[in-house]
């Protein structure tokens, strides 16, 4: 088959179709989407070698479960030992065991196929479509900060960074009743926020004051969205840090003890919410995508996002 390979320099190659283990499900690929994560993986984060990729859609061709054939699924992207004390807690996205689909020890789905345990697998709903159900992951990673902490109806949030990330925490906030502000830096990405009703800054032109929020959110990508994020935050206020990137973030710690500030980490999510807010269009994606390429193009798709500020790129794997 087909697949984008990375062992220091990204490249196209003929791999071996993926054999898939017990309680495993072959899933013919459809359309994946390219993350930061992937990007950031190409310039060294995680250390991984192999197929990146870990947003898609596709449809399972083989599976020792017959019921499971022709349906069309996303996954679940930590695969998890299922016997840690994590585990038994139901949060095996922090077992130490575990692999992490096209990040960590486990081929990723820029390729025609991809093996995926049954478990991990969400049946998609007819109302969602293709294009659609790549965003299931990263919704549902917008939709982890609900699953950490209690956001009271009105409570004020800053969000910084107004890429794609972004514009999806920005709406799962929204929709929980949150009064949300992004701030960002691309006047056609604040102008389509505000289309949802979310209230949107120019970074290069607001300024504003510090210390004003009892609740901040880095979505940047960058290891400067921290060092904003922890400015805007009020005395024992909570940052939430959704960025991961190649590299150390510099950032004045002293206003985590001086102003009590929680910091919080926040990564993944399960599935069920975010198919549901993309089901009920709750949460917007259709205007997210900037561009699609066939997987032959992979190469091309990723300097695109290098040179453009493009939201949303997804590969196409064909028929």
């Amino acid at each position: 088959m087909k697949a984008l390979y990375f062992d220091g320099k990204l490249s196209l190659r003929e791999v071996p179709k993926p054999a898939r283990g017990q309680g495993e499900a072959l899933i013919r690929v459809l359309l994946a989407g390219i993350c930061g994560t992937d990007r950031e993986i190409l310039k060294g984060y995680s250390s991984f070698h192999g197929i990146p990729g870990h947003e898609f859609v596709g449809r399972v061709v083989e599976c020792d479960d017959s019921q499971w054939i022709g349906k069309r699924v996303v996954g679940e992207i930590n695969l998890a030992c299922g016997h840690c004390s994590w585990c038994a807690k139901g949060l095996g996205r922090h077992c130490p065991q575990r692999t992490v689909l096209g990040i960590v020890n486990r081929p990723g789905v820029f390729a025609e196929y991809v093996a995926l345990p049954v478990e991990n697998l969400h049946v998609v709903p007819d109302e969602i479509s293709d294009q659609a159900a790549t965003f299931t992951e990263p919704v549902a990673a917008a939709c982890e900060i609900l699953e950490q902490m209690t956001l009271a109806p009105g409570t004020r949030v800053a969000l910084v960074g107004d890429g794609r990330l972004g514009l999806l925490v920005a709406q799962v906030l929204k929709h929980a009743g949150a009064q949300v502000i992004l701030i960002g830096r691309h006047g056609w990405k604040l102008d389509m926020a505000r289309d949802w009703g979310i209230k949107a800054l120019s970074k290069d032109d607001e300024k504003l004051a510090s210390s004003s929020f009892p609740f901040t959110v880095d979505t940047t990508g960058s290891p400067h969205g921290l060092a904003e994020a922890l400015r805007l935050v009020e005395p024992r206020g909570t940052v939430v840090m959704k960025s991961t990137f190649h590299g150390t973030a510099n950032f004045d710690a002293t206003k985590l003890v001086v102003d009590e500030v929680t910091l919080l980490g926040s990564r993944c999510g399960v599935f069920a919410p975010a198919l549901d807010l993309l089901r009920h269009e709750y949460v917007s994606v259709r205007y997210l995508i900037s561009r699609i390429f066939p997987l032959e193009r992979g190469l091309e798709a990723f300097e695109y996002l290098d040179q453009t500020s493009a939201l949303k790129v997804l590969l196409e794997m064909g028929t």
